[in-house]
């Protein structure tokens, strides 16, 4: 199983010139590129089905990725518009041009229903204007860790690193980000085996909500930190302060960091936060059982802003690949599962009840429920169900 493992990078000012300067070199060759392949695309999509398109005029065949390394970099190189690509490693130039690859074959699956999710458009260009920027190096590119912990790069020279943890293998690659925050991260990918935990015989049903971010199925409830509410009047006064700076200005540029900066520390205490819990009840817990909530309808209600900053898709990730690294169990029940009206005593449906009921007695066998611990003991219930080698529970 393959995973990013992600440091940040602290460089100097020389390497911070250079990494910009690599930066304009992948985004220059990418749109090279994507201006390339487009205009071909559109013209043969002029000349109709495929069936037609001898008789309406000739085909052109899409370049490949070789013939555009051959003429966006290598060839591009000895041209005086385009010299200074030779300043910069040529390896992530040609990772750009195999990231536009994968972003048209995604679109062409997303269009012929072979890729499953949202609709993939087609690849847009690159601005230098956007504040997040990358560039990925391989191992033909050599680049290594030193004895000393940096990162040497080619052409960049030696990064310092900010090691918050070891790396569980060498890593086959490594992606050098700045993010709006003006922050640089170096992500390594890395092949790690599995590490199964000593089995238990506990299992959980988790019911997320907004009260409590999570409720589970022994009783515990998880105070919903709400980051982005606590967070509010910080970030009201920096982008207070970013709307009246001139446009263009560097106070603005300074002042749109800081912006970022406070939206970054919301993001990054709220993935801290996600990963605690998540490891948590996966070491505790054989197996993990959540509904399969539709976030991107909830986020067009009324509790938009708190269903978002709740991040339960992100949260539900982790609990999902944390368990296939850590052998235990996993599944989503059905997100029309009626939890929070059946009893999970005697399975009774008492209808629909409107939010602010957190508590209510079934009208069968008189039982006083707490409307997220009995909706998280049904997902459990629903989450047996579906686990493969396990009876089914009436």
């Amino acid at each position: 199983m393959q995973f990013r493992y992600q440091y940040r990078l602290y460089p100097d000012g020389e390497q911070r010139l250079a990494l910009a300067r690599l930066f304009g070199c992948v985004r220059v060759v990418f749109n090279d590129a994507l201006e390339r392949t487009t205009a071909v695309k559109a013209s043969n999509k002029l000349l109709g089905p495929p069936q037609a398109r001898i008789a309406q005029g000739p085909y052109q065949r899409v370049p490949k990725n070789v013939d555009l390394s051959r003429e966006l970099i290598a060839q591009a190189k000895r041209t005086p518009q385009r010299q200074w690509l030779a300043e910069v490693s040529a390896v992530p130039l040609q990772q750009a041009l195999r990231d536009l690859d994968q972003a048209w074959r995604a679109h062409q699956d997303s269009r012929a229903g072979k890729r499953q999710g949202a609709k993939v458009g087609a690849p847009r260009f690159k601005s230098r204007k956007d504040h997040r920027q990358s560039a990925r190096f391989t191992a033909n590119a050599r680049w290594k860790i030193t004895d000393q912990g940096k990162l040497s790069l080619p052409k960049i020279g030696e990064v310092k690193v900010k090691w918050s943890r070891s790396l569980p293998s060498p890593p086959s690659s490594v992606t050098v980000i700045k993010d709006a925050a003006d922050r640089y991260f170096a992500s390594f990918v890395v092949q790690s085996d599995d590490a199964p935990l000593p089995e238990t015989e506990n299992e959980v049903g988790i019911d997320l909500g907004l009260g409590h971010f999570a409720v589970l199925s022994d009783g515990t409830k998880v105070d919903n930190p709400r980051f982005l509410r606590r967070a509010e009047h910080k970030l009201k006064k920096v982008q207070r302060a970013l709307s009246r700076k001139t446009k263009g200005s560097n106070n603005r540029a300074k002042a749109r960091v800081k912006v970022a900066r406070a939206h970054a520390r919301v993001a990054d205490c709220r993935r801290e936060f996600h990963h605690q819990l998540s490891t948590r009840i996966v070491r505790e817990n054989q197996a993990v059982y959540v509904e399969d909530l539709c976030v991107r309808g909830l986020g067009r209600t009324k509790l938009a802003k708190s269903v978002h900053d709740a991040g339960w898709s992100a949260f539900v990730h982790m609990l999902e690949y944390k368990a296939a690294r850590y052998g235990r169990a996993f599944a989503r029940v059905d997100r029309f599962l009626a939890s929070s009206q059946t009893c999970h005593v005697c399975w009774v449906v008492d209808g629909p009840k409107p939010l602010h009921v957190r508590q209510w007695a079934c009208r069968a066998c008189q039982t006083i429920h707490d409307r997220d611990v009995n909706a998280s003991r049904i997902v459990l219930a629903a989450g047996r169900k579906l686990a493969p080698g396990r009876e089914a529970e009436s």
